[in-house]
């Protein structure tokens, strides 16, 4: 595995999907158990194309489009829908990972990209806001400034609680095994996570208080200029800190020589620690990742549910329900 790992320019889940019914596209019909985890994985597939999807609750999972009517694997069905519909591509694997990188690595380097995607969004949208100042509307569907600050506000929490799991994981689980191998690996980073806090509660605590100020003020539009900026530094010291573990730190993993029992272990762990984003969040940290990312986002939650069947069943279905 390369040491380096790409950028690619990104568009979210919600701006690339389809919208549910479109105008002169094919009509896909999918038959299958409601709750299923290779139901809910072959609707979440679909949304990236241009069909119209119409779902028909059954006992056996069937993919009829025209006269084709497709059962089997996850391989086979996604193997047709990519050869029936094949833009945008589903199953190009990335060019910084291959078939030896541990999964944790690739759960790792996704979840950065999501919060990267999500920090970019927040810092366009700090932009937007310092630039009107509460003096004009952006968006209708925002409402009043102050309603758009409470949407902002709310969003901006979402992110927190997912970059605070995805620390948290990071800190239980994956620097732990590289401290084992190398005592001091770690160090480094997460000295990073302490210095970030600050800032993040800093940010929430501006967010509270320009919900409070008189849109259009003096000191409305300092606060907004103030929080635009704080959220720039924070998205800056994240993307150097994720450029800095994926770089220096995480291509150690192979070197830490974990069986495959071992690797499946840690990867349940991780999503054990991740509850939270993988629960009522997983949508929101879903949209910040490119097709071809998100898919290989669920193989790893399949892959690390394990014998719990349950708990992937529910994660997927919280994305097609």
């Amino acid at each position: 595995m390369g040491n380096c790992f790409g950028t690619l320019k990104k568009k979210s889940m919600a701006e690339i999907a389809p919208s549910d019914v479109l105008k002169g596209s094919p009509v896909v019909r999918l038959y299958g158990p409601p709750a299923g985890i290779l139901t809910s994985y072959i609707r979440f597939a679909l949304l990236y194309k241009p069909v119209s999807v119409h779902f028909i609750p059954s006992e056996t999972l069937v993919l009829q489009c025209g006269s084709d009517a497709v059962s089997g694997t996850r391989e086979t069905l996604i193997r047709y829908i990519e050869s029936r519909f094949p833009e945008p591509p589903l199953m190009r694997r990335c060019g910084w990972s291959d078939e030896t990188t541990p999964s944790v690595v690739l759960a790792t380097v996704l979840q950065h990209r999501s919060v990267t995607w999500h920090l970019e969004r927040m810092v366009r949208w700090a932009e937007d806001l310092a630039t009107r100042g509460g003096r004009s509307r952006g968006d209708p569907v925002m409402g009043s400034p102050r309603m758009e600050v409470r949407k902002f506000g709310r969003s901006y929490s979402q992110l927190l609680e997912v970059m605070l799991e995805h620390a948290q994981m990071e800190e239980r689980v994956v620097f732990p095994i590289m401290e084992k191998a190398d005592r001091g690996l770690s160090k480094g980073v997460n000295k990073d996570h302490a210095r970030e806090l600050p800032i993040m509660n800093r940010i929430k605590e501006d967010i509270k208080s320009i919900g409070v100020l008189d849109s259009g003020s003096p000191s409305y539009q300092e606060a907004l200029f103030n929080l635009s900026c704080r959220i720039k530094t924070l998205h800056d010291n994240c993307k150097e800190h994720f450029e800095e573990e994926e770089k220096e730190l995480l291509p150690l993993m192979e070197a830490a020589e974990l069986s495959k029992e071992q690797q499946e272990k840690v990867l349940e762990q991780c999503l054990d620690v991740m509850q939270g984003t993988h629960s009522h969040l997983f949508r929101f940290f879903m949209e910040g990742l490119l097709p071809q990312d998100a898919m290989c986002y669920l193989d790893i939650v399949i892959r690390g549910s394990g014998s719990n069947k349950e708990r992937a069943a529910s994660i997927l279905h919280k994305i097609v329900e």
